[in-house]
């Protein structure tokens, strides 16, 4: 195994941190308080070639590998949570199901124009009564001659005020058919019948656009159908393999983010005459802070590299989702412990750390249901088979330059 970055990923994590430095760093306090969402970041990243970081240029994409995915959203959640999450619904919800499911033609007409930054992409699983259960989802899309009739609601959907397509899941059969019944649909933002509203007063990425989308007799074309009718849910979960891995990955950059301010703290503050980088229990959460960073991104890689090689990474991918965010959600709260008073004031981004570390330990998947997976891979009560569409290998040799 490799543990070197080469020197394009060496270019590409500085051109990140630099972008985060420069365009998020200085406003996002001002935007946390006023829970304002800046699309404009968009034609930004798209700029830096950071809306299709790994999706091959043959689709409009930078061709860069999936750790270099990885990267990306660990820089940018050094920042903030908000815009790590807007890359990892659009690139690795979206625009990753595309690559893997989609025709030539949806890959022409969706992917193309969202890896360039064109367009962007969304992620509709979720409803009020369907969260890990994705069974009870309510929404139906009943066929009529070439197309579906979609109607039914989705809830805690990022981006949802400002993407332009969504992956959408529904009930094609009968509800007794569970898993088996659903399938995928890519719908667009203009069609009759579409509508979205934010939700307000979130316990944190306040910067971030979330909230619901509707569906009312939204007529979709049969050609929008993403692989085959009850293929739903095995294209759902294929995402979450690659949402969850971003998900990891920007954990990996919180942690960042918590251990750079609580160093720098340690050595600003004293107590009873010295730095309280000098007391033993603030050196420890210094040191749990930096096992979780590296632990994390070990797991975060090694999922990676599977992703590279063309492998199923489920196992790997909830791992690394499941210990990565529960390091950050404990590094947060170390770091607001570490500045005390001060941390628990927006004066310092530690609570702002804290309060965005809990919503990834919840979405993609709980903690519960990871430690559920887990427990059942080990115990051999749950087995991977290899899906019949995977996301491309990677290789140098594929990109062209």
């Amino acid at each position: 195994m490799n543990f070197e970055f080469s020197e394009e990923q060496k270019m590409l994590r500085k051109a990140v941190r630099d972008f985060t430095d420069k365009e998020i760093m200085p406003y996002i306090a001002e935007w946390d308080r006023e829970g304002k969402f800046e699309p404009s970041l968009f034609d930004k990243l798209a700029d830096l070639g950071l809306m299709g970081v790994c999706i091959p240029e043959e689709y409009g994409g930078s061709g860069m590998d999936y750790n270099s995915l990885a990267i990306v959203c660990e820089e940018l959640e050094r920042g903030d949570t908000a815009f790590r999450t807007a890359v990892s619904v659009h690139t690795g919800l979206n625009s990753m199901t595309l690559l893997q499911w989609g025709t030539e033609e949806q890959k022409q007409k969706y992917l193309v124009p969202q890896a360039k930054g064109e367009k962007i992409g969304a992620f509709g699983l979720t409803e009020p009564g369907a969260g890990s259960d994705v069974a009870s989802m309510e929404t139906t899309a009943v066929k009529s001659g070439d197309q579906y009739i979609l109607n039914g609601q989705k809830t805690w959907i990022s981006l949802c005020d400002v993407a332009d397509h969504f992956l959408v899941f529904a009930y094609t059969g009968s509800k007794s058919e569970k898993h088996k019944g659903i399938s995928a649909f890519i719908v667009e933002r203009t069609w009759e019948g579409f509508s979205s509203k934010a939700i307000k007063g979130k316990l944190g990425i306040r910067s971030g656009n979330t909230g619901e989308i509707f569906f009312d007799n939204v007529k979709v074309p049969k050609e929008n159908l993403l692989g085959e009718e009850g293929e739903g849910f095995k294209i759902a979960m294929s995402a979450l393999d690659n949402g969850r891995f971003t998900v990891a990955a920007g954990a990996v950059g919180q942690i960042m983010a918590c251990l750079e301010a609580s160093v720098n703290y340690c050595h600003e503050r004293e107590t009873f005459g010295k730095e309280i980088g000098k007391h033993q229990l603030v050196q420890q959460m210094i040191a749990k802070m930096e096992a979780g960073l590296q632990m994390s991104r070990l797991l975060v890689y090694r999922a990676g590299e599977l992703k590279n090689q063309g492998k199923r990474n489920t196992r790997e991918t909830s791992l690394a989702k499941w210990q990565a965010c529960d390091f950050a959600n404990q590094a947060a709260d170390d770091a607001v412990q570490i500045h005390g008073a001060y941390g628990y004031s927006d004066e310092y981004p530690v609570e702002r750390y804290l309060r965005n570390s809990k919503a990834p330990v919840i979405y993609e998947g709980t903690r519960e249901i990871h430690t559920i997976m887990q427990a059942e891979y080990i115990l051999g009560y749950r087995k991977d088979k290899p899906l019949n569409k995977m996301l491309p290998a990677w290789s140098a040799e594929t990109v062209k330059h």
